[in-house]
């Protein structure tokens, strides 16, 4: 049996899965757009409502313990 390092029928793809996930390749740089334009949005006014009952909910668990 071929050692998986010195098969040389699959070493381009081994570089190329590790080109992958290399945050300064095209992949992570695309990733860290995205992320970044997510990140500037405001958060919805919807979330902010559920957010809060949540924090309510908690204040009177915790005032009935």
């Amino acid at each position: 049996m071929t050692e998986p390092s010195n098969d040389k029928r699959h070493g381009g793809a081994i570089a190329s899965a590790t080109a992958a996930f290399d945050p300064n390749g095209a992949i992570g740089r695309k990733l860290k757009s995205f992320y970044d334009a997510v990140e500037t949005e405001p958060v919805p006014d919807r979330l902010l409502d559920l957010l809060e009952k949540l924090d309510e909910a908690e204040r009177r668990a915790e005032s009935g313990s």
